[in-house]
């Protein structure tokens, strides 16, 4: 079908009801071509009507949603546009967490009976109270045919073998990964990832089970390839044709995804939001190249000014504000993810009509620093120091203070066989190239390689510590930015 195909949108209805036999042709590029390739804005009327109706299921069911709105003074018959929609309040992840205190387990945003929850998922409390996620059927089946859709748009297909590897636990991404293939017909292999020994594993299991597919983040990616080098395997002979990440930035960062893709010699594709507001694919890619399309019928995605929550115009920078299409249990309703992103208009030249942000999700604004006036987001750094040739597979940023001022110091890793005499330099070219892109200095101090720990998951590269640099500096022999 063209994006100008006449006839209904598939399996679009409320409640979700799709038809779990359905699976499109292996050559067939779409797996619902009307629903992907139609108008933009015939889609945003069925899209304005459905949150109409998700809207009027909450407030029916939650009362953490009726009295939210009915403070501001509205209620579902308030919203008549899209522009209407901006208007209603947006809710934080830090409120969720409140609700769930006050009304264990589930907080009174679960419209649906207690008793209806089959599976639960959650954060892991690590940085403040776990938030628990109730997911009745319905919306495990609706997510698993969500994630089949976009996977299959990635060109993953039944006689794939998909390598979930990533911890199966209470994180939602493992499990939207393991049954979204499952729904596309492919055969999973869910080794998962966390264990001490078992990257080494991994590279054996790959090769021994023909891995054709790889799920986990980026950095653990690279990581495996590391392993892969270790045990005498060449990473780009282990046969894989795709692989696609979620949990960190790093898919649509050129240095970060040209490194996976060179590593082992494969298609690099980027998905992923918020685990709140699963299916989290609903960011996801359809081709081989940085970016991901906000796939509007699943997760209606408005990116926002921070100040007033209300959409910027395509072209401008904002936090992607998220409401679910397509969940009954726990309706997520204009929740912010205090993620940062840029976004452009949906062009049918993508083979989908979807918007579509050409960098994916790049940070966050809690992560933002600054240092001398100048704004810094770590995926910067990491794009510049991992194109460098010579990069030795890690490095950690530090934020430290020299004196009254604030200072930039990141630790980079160089290969093992880089002369001594070179290091030196190589770390000043470095530095000259983050002042480039960054518009700030930075210390430059080159380590040597595997100084480094590597994650079985997601990395965690910035330090901030305003009296580190002197020890840094005592230990490097009073030479910043030496050997």
């Amino acid at each position: 079908m063209t994006a100008n195909a006449a006839g209904p949108m598939e399996s679009w209805a409320w409640p979700p009801d799709y038809d779990d036999a359905y699976r499109p042709e292996p050559g067939q590029r779409h797996w619902f071509p009307r629903r992907e390739t139609m108008r933009a804005d015939e889609r945003d009327e069925a899209i304005l009507r459905r949150i109409r109706e998700v809207m009027a299921y909450a407030w029916e069911h939650s009362a953490f949603y009726r009295e939210k709105w009915s403070a501001a003074g509205i209620d579902p018959s308030s919203v008549t546009s899209l522009a209407d929609f901006e208007k209603v309040p947006v809710v934080r992840k830090d409120e969720l967490r409140a609700e769930q205190a006050a009304h264990e387990p589930f907080g009174r945003y679960l419209c649906v009976p207690p008793g209806e929850v089959k599976h639960v998922n959650g954060t892991s409390g690590t940085t403040g109270r776990p938030t628990a996620f109730g997911i009745n059927e319905r919306d495990w089946r609706s997510v698993a045919n969500a994630h089949a859709r976009v996977m299959w748009a990635m060109g993953i297909r039944p006689d794939d073998t998909v390598l979930v590897a990533s911890p199966l636990s209470l994180y939602w991404g493992s499990w939207g990964a393991y049954i979204g293939a499952e729904r596309l017909g492919a055969r999973v292999f869910p080794f998962g990832a966390g264990t001490t020994g078992q990257t080494a594993r991994t590279v054996h299991w790959m090769r021994q089970m023909g891995v054709t597919v790889f799920y986990g983040t980026p950095s653990y990616a690279l990581h495996v390839a590391e392993v892969a080098a270790d045990e005498g395997i060449d990473p780009a002979a282990l046969g894989l044709r795709k692989l696609f990440f979620s949990g960190e930035p790093g898919a649509s960062i050129p240095a970060i995804r040209g490194r996976i893709a060179g590593a082992f010699g494969a298609q690099v594709y980027d998905s992923g939001s918020m685990a709140e507001v699963s299916p989290w694919m609903h960011l996801g890619a359809a081709a081989d190249a940085p970016g991901v399309l906000c796939w509007q019928d699943l997760v209606y995605t408005e990116v926002c000014d921070p100040a007033d929550y209300r959409r910027v115009p395509y072209g401008a920078e904002g936090t992607p504000v998220y409401t679910t299409l397509e969940r009954t249990s726990q309706p997520m309703i204009r929740l912010v993810s205090g993620d940062l992103t840029r976004w452009e208009a949906p062009s049918a030249d993508r083979g989908y009509t979807y918007p579509f942000l050409p960098r994916g999700i790049y940070g966050r604004i809690d992560d933002m620093f600054t240092i001398r006036g100048e704004n810094v987001y770590p995926s910067a750094i990491d794009d510049v120091v991992m194109a460098a040739p010579g990069y030795g597979g890690e490095h950690r940023i530090i934020i430290s203070r020299a004196e009254v001022m604030d200072e930039l110091v990141v630790q980079v890793e160089h290969a093992g066989d880089m002369p001594g005499a070179e290091v030196a330099g190589w770390a000043e070219s470095i530095s000259g190239r983050l002042r480039v892109v960054l518009g700030v200095g930075a210390n430059v101090i080159p380590v040597q390689q595997h100084t480094f720990d590597r994650t079985g998951f997601k990395a965690r590269r910035v330090i901030d510590d305003r009296d580190l640099l002197g020890s840094i500096a005592a230990s490097n022999g009073g030479q910043r930015g030496r050997p």
